[in-house]
């Protein structure tokens, strides 16, 4: 070091820079880091559903607005016999009925965009229906690209053909070309959900803070050289005892204290922002893409809205897409069971008609048709009497 050189003090920092948490904002890591995909991500999906209570929802009200079906052989007998199967047919290891078969079924192809099942025969008919888990189950093409083997986990980690291949029921939902696996429902809304999450969860901190509300007390210390000797003993007494005030749940307390000191709440001039228009934004977008009017998921966006005509018959279509998703199914497991009791007929699935409109309009229209049969009945006898 020079001679007769001094080395500069640091300047004395005044304000320090609080690195921010590497965080998640909310407890849906897997959504904030999606990227497209071909293929389902399962893991994605089912957080998707946990996350946004709204699309599990409307997923369920789908499955229940699937309805109940009757199969009608040519003979009086194989209908009895079939429909009586289809009712208690053992189905997973605690449920009964082609109902519950089909119901979980539907909830994975609709989800996943792929369901697989299994029939389980004793050598004489079908004793079981068996929802497979997608991750115990892989889809290869390895001759043909027109034919799908299906294998299952052997539990060592690997994959081994399934011996049964005929016995495997399998769907998958909108497949996009050249794939094995379906399309998901819910393809789509990671982005958006990520966003109405953000919301949600800064929604809640922010009423965090103002429920568990934070202080900041300063004390000034006056012109006096012992006020300044003794500021910073002072202040810590003085946060001290407003500590003990705040946290004594006895009840309400004074704080008593001498010298030039203030209080404030944190953040107490702060606006919270409003969140409606871009939380409705976001769940449009939702309701949208499943298909299902806002009002069947509790979201009251209109005092006088209803259920419309065309409303009805657009998750009408819907439902109608999705039996036909899921019939080729029924009809392999009722052809299995037909020709291992020794029954080679033809039978027909009927499905329930979807009914979503009010009673009161279906009678009036019952009532229109009606009053014109009549009308136009006694015009043609008119004219046959002329």
């Amino acid at each position: 070091m020079a001679i007769g050189k001094r080395k500069k003090a640091a300047p004395e920092k005044n304000a320090v820079a609080v690195p921010q948490t590497g965080k998640n904002t909310h407890p849906f890591c897997s959504l904030s880091s999606y990227l497209p995909r071909n293929t389902a991500d399962m893991s994605l999906y089912k957080s998707l559903r946990e996350a946004i209570p709204i699309i599990d929802a409307a997923i369920l009200k789908i499955i229940r607005l699937m309805g109940t079906f009757e199969v009608k052989c040519e003979s009086a007998k194989a209908t009895k016999e079939l429909m009586s199967f289809l009712e208690n047919v053992n189905v997973n290891s605690t449920r009964r009925g082609i109902d519950a078969f089909l119901s979980t079924f539907l909830e994975q192809l609709l989800t996943y965009g792929t369901a697989v099942g299994e029939m389980l025969c004793d050598g004489k008919s079908i004793c079981c229906l068996y929802n497979a888990d997608l991750k115990a189950v892989s889809l290869s093409q390895d001759e043909s690209p027109l034919q799908v083997t299906v294998k299952a986990d052997n539990g060592f980690g690997s994959f081994e053909n399934v011996p049964y291949p005929e016995l495997v029921l399998f769907s998958v939902l909108n497949p996009e070309p050249g794939q094995l696996y379906g399309t998901s429902v819910l393809k789509g809304l990671p982005f958006v959900s990520d966003i109405l999450l953000k919301i949600f969860n800064t929604v809640g901190l922010n009423w965090e803070r103002l429920g568990n509300v934070r202080f900041a007390v300063n004390y000034k210390p006056g012109n006096d050289a012992v006020d300044k000797a003794y500021a910073k003993e002072r202040a810590m007494l003085v946060a001290e005892e407003w500590s003990k005030t705040m946290s004594d749940k006895s009840g309400v307390k004074d704080f008593v204290c001498v010298g030039d000191v203030s209080i404030k709440a944190i953040g107490a001039d702060n606006q919270i922002l409003d969140s409606e228009v871009p939380v409705r934004e976001m769940l449009e977008q939702i309701v949208a893409k499943l298909g299902i009017p806002p009002f069947l998921l509790g979201l009251s966006w209109s005092t006088t809205e209803r259920m419309s005509l065309q409303q009805a018959d657009i998750l009408t279509s819907e439902i109608d897409f999705y039996r036909r998703e899921v019939t080729p199914t029924i009809r392999k497991i009722c052809d299995l069971w037909l020709r291992l009791n020794g029954y080679c007929e033809d039978f027909t699935i009927e499905w329930n008609s979807v009914t979503l409109q009010d009673i009161s309009e279906i009678a009036k229209s019952r009532y229109y048709d009606a009053q014109s049969e009549k009308i136009l009945s006694e015009i043609g006898g008119e004219k046959n009497a002329e």
